[in-house]
């Protein structure tokens, strides 16, 4: 670990906390536990995971796509107590998956898929942010799927939102964003200030002092209760510390603890994977993270938040990439994140709870904007149609369902272009000219590829003189072989010459 850039990962680090602030509350409250449990998850996946993790920019906590299998899981247990036992065991599985080297599991999501996931979750994050930018915050700060948990979907709540305004989180929100976009340029880049504090927090700063303006000249517009980051305050502190809970171990021989945790350390870990691949996607400096590792980190995470009374925590791509676009360069960054929520538990919640939702939701929207920018889906398109559908596909999927089952989808069509590839490239089929014909078995030659052999072999007419050369192919399935040896046999009766080069295993 190094503190040579100690100013930028200090920096990165107050806009991961503010991004992670809500989002850890909203996924607490979604999942049917309390808010503290969230801020706990929150607290270590940043200082904890962030400090045994192999990344450099990863960012962990309570993740969305859990949201629904914690919210099944704390209802159908006995007791919030025995859910956390089920969190501890699922940390066992993951850093038991991780010690016997699953983590190679994540080298086999395709690029295509990867950066798809990246411009949806971008997507996402802007449609979901419009709803709050304007003053519509029924649904948690979090909710990355299409049906919400207020009854409506992604579509119908910014429909909602726009019929119902409220002025002065819309006003909140622009001057935030107008703050953002105006920090980001070249002109104000060059000023010292803005590399010290970074532009995500004066864009709070701008809606926290907004809403104070409201409240005392114009109450009508001012943003309150809902509208609010809502921590505990130092008030409720004693009521604070008699939220915490712990692992019931009373329940350890109840297979109901053992099938959650399992689907716990299966979920947390793919959402793990996929989120490390994508952050090193983004990575300006490409670093490989190692995932076996990241499955440990996350493993000893998870046991800790189980015991701690938290949520379970995965990597996370919406802070991670918060984390890269507010030029964070190590794991301190992470890491004080964490301490920063430790903080706003014990001294910080009554200026937290200044801020508007419509302030941070700004800071989010710029988030999303960089993860789908146009020059990505323009660079995708000039990669091919084989491509480019498995990334369009990945998007729209993720949009309409969630992360995995989109990730799902993405991997089938990406799949299906693979076979096909092969399908085509295997068997080169060439017409020399004067009844002269050359078919070349290349590569690995499949039952997949019986057909366009046999519709290759049935033009060749009588007369013809033909070239069949298999000696460039690595395998060729046992159909295929007896395709071939039926033709040759078959090719004298025929009048067909051929020039058989038969395949050679290695």
């Amino acid at each position: 670990m190094t503190f040579k850039f100690l100013k930028e990962d200090l920096s990165a680090s107050l806009v991961v906390f503010l991004v992670a602030v809500p989002l850890c509350l909203g996924i607490a409250v979604a999942s049917g536990a309390s808010p503290l449990s969230g801020l706990i998850a929150g607290l270590v996946g940043g200082i904890v995971v962030g400090s045994i993790s192999g990344s450099q920019l990863s960012v962990s906590g309570p993740a969305a796509g859990l949201t629904a299998i914690v919210l099944d899981a704390i209802t159908s247990l006995p007791t919030f107590n025995a859910f956390l036992l089920a969190v501890v065991i699922a940390g066992v599985i993951q850093f038991l998956l991780g010690s016997f080297k699953a983590g190679v599991i994540g080298y086999y999501f395709p690029t295509a898929v990867i950066k798809g996931m990246l411009s949806a979750i971008g997507l996402i994050l802007i449609l979901k942010q419009i709803p709050h930018a304007l003053g519509d915050d029924k649904d948690y700060e979090g909710d990355s799927t299409f049906i919400q948990f207020d009854d409506q979907n992604t579509f119908t709540e910014i429909v909602m939102a726009i019929q119902n305004p409220a002025m002065g989180a819309v006003i909140i929100s622009l001057v935030a964003l107008a703050l953002l976009i105006l920090f980001d340029s070249q002109f104000f880049k060059r000023f010292s200030i803005f590399k010290i504090i970074p532009p995500a927090l004066l864009a709070v700063l701008s809606g926290v002092g907004l809403n104070s303006l409201f409240s005392a000249y114009k109450p009508e517009w001012a943003l309150q209760d809902l509208h609010l980051v809502s921590i505990p305050t130092s008030e409720d502190l004693g009521g604070l510390w008699a939220q915490f809970s712990f692992p019931d171990w009373s329940h350890f021989s109840n297979p109901d603890i053992y099938m959650i945790a399992i689907t716990i350390a299966l979920v947390a870990s793919i959402e793990t994977l996929l989120s490390i691949e994508a952050t090193d996607k983004l990575d300006p400096k490409k670093r490989i993270t190692p995932a076996n590792r990241e499955l440990q980190a996350q493993g000893v995470g998870n046991m800790l938040s189980g015991l701690l009374g938290g949520l379970p925590v995965t990597a996370v791509i919406v802070r991670s990439s918060a984390n890269i676009s507010s030029g964070a360069q190590t794991k301190l960054a992470a890491i004080f994140h964490g301490v920063w929520i430790v903080l706003s538990i014990i001294f910080l919640a009554d200026i937290m709870n200044l801020i508007p939702l419509s302030a941070l939701a700004a800071v989010l929207l710029v988030v999303g904007y960089k993860l789908v920018k146009p020059s990505l889906v323009k660079s995708m398109y000039k990669k091919g149609l084989n491509q480019f559908i498995p990334f369009v596909v990945t998007i729209v999927a993720i949009l309409l369902t969630d992360l995995l089952i989109g990730i799902g989808i993405g991997m089938v069509v990406m799949v299906f272009y693979i076979l096909k590839s092969n399908f085509f490239s295997a068997v080169h089929y060439e017409n020399l000219g004067n009844n002269k014909i050359l078919i070349r078995l290349n590569k690995d030659v499949s039952f997949l590829n019986k057909a366009i052999i046999l519709n290759h072999l049935e033009k060749v007419h009588s007369g013809a003189e033909v070239t069949l050369d298999a000696r460039r192919a690595e395998f060729i399935d046992m159909d295929i072989q007896e395709v071939i040896d039926d033709f040759v046999q078959s090719a004298p009766e025929r009048n067909i010459k051929i020039d058989y080069r038969p395949f050679i295993p290695h």
